[in-house]
């Protein structure tokens, strides 16, 4: 029987190989970050605003429910902390090291593609009449009719962002994949009918839904805004999760495919060591027992046919 060693792959033992592995992930990782601050630093598209159009832009500047700054603990800081509890737990660093770049990847593609598509679109917001007349005088150009903003640039141009919702789509995008991760390692697909685990991955998804909400309260974003935002981050954070985990329903779905990668490797280079964990001999455990149980029967199936084709 292959020698078993638990908790064999720690970030002292195997961390520096798997992160030079995938170097060139983190490079577009620090490139991503690097987009995103010049996209936030440009002017997005002055879109033309005229007075008939200021009916459904009347909507009051309050301030945000959910701040700028909350954003990222919400989307990043909460699903890593839950990332490195399991760490904590299984002692397995390809799962923290792949949910992790996962994670990050999930929520900066998103925020590439939601500041570029806000950049381009340059839609105003619910509240854009008092971000452009803070005094409540509406000025528009004689000849145009396009608005003659008055106030300050840097709040003019934050208006000018309405579509898709940042905080809306961040939030998808790491709490969609926190939901994802969870229904992996807690087996919400195992057959079994426990709803209190369909429950749980739920958790992150109303959080992030709620977030989305309090943008229409504040008349920061239309009701289109959101939707477009929690789309694009729920389906940018499972093209990243499957991109490093099988699918949840999958019986390998705990754990990520660089994982069964290298104890398929290691079981072709040394035939008489094999690192596995608990939930590894779970999963071999209830295969055998049901090839065990299939087996007879296939038999004796296979053996009537015989003698009947005999007689």
């Amino acid at each position: 029987m292959p020698e078993i060693q638990l908790g064999a792959h720690t970030i002292r033992s195997h961390g520096a190989r798997v992160a030079r592995f995938h170097m060139h992930d983190w490079l577009i990782l620090m490139l991503l970050v690097v987009i995103e601050i010049i996209l936030n630093v440009i002017n997005p598209f002055y879109r033309f605003v005229g007075a008939e159009m200021m009916t459904d832009l009347k909507y009051p500047l309050k301030d945000n429910t959910v701040p700028f700054w909350a954003v990222p603990l919400i989307a990043v800081v909460s699903p890593l902390a839950v990332i490195i509890t399991f760490y904590f737990i299984r002692r397995d660093v390809y799962d923290l090291h792949q949910a992790t770049l996962g994670l990050l990847f999930s929520v900066l593609i998103t925020g590439v593609l939601t500041d570029a598509i806000k950049d381009g679109v340059g839609r105003p917001r619910p509240d854009f009449f008092w971000r452009c007349f803070p005094d409540g005088v509406g000025v528009f150009h004689n000849i145009t009719g396009n608005v003659q903003c008055t106030g300050l640039k840097s709040v003019i141009k934050e208006g000018h962002k309405s579509f898709p919702s940042g905080h809306t789509s961040w939030s998808f995008a790491g709490l969609g994949f926190l939901a994802w991760y969870l229904s992996g390692k807690i087996k919400v697909f195992d057959r079994r009918g426990h709803i209190a685990k369909l429950c749980i991955i739920f958790v992150p998804l109303l959080l992030a839904a709620l977030v989305a909400v309090s943008r229409v309260d504040d008349y920061w974003h239309h009701w289109q805004d959101v939707f477009a935002g929690g789309l694009l981050g729920l389906t940018v954070a499972s093209f990243c999760y499957l991109q490093f985990f099988p699918p949840p329903y999958d019986v390998d779905g705990w754990a990520p495919h660089a994982y069964f990668n290298m104890l398929a490797e290691t079981q072709a280079t040394n035939p008489n060591r094999l690192s596995v964990a608990p939930s590894e001999l779970e999963s071999v455990y209830i295969h055998s027992h049901n090839s065990e149980a299939n087996a007879p029967g296939s038999n004796s199936i296979l053996e009537d046919m015989e003698t009947q084709r005999r007689h």
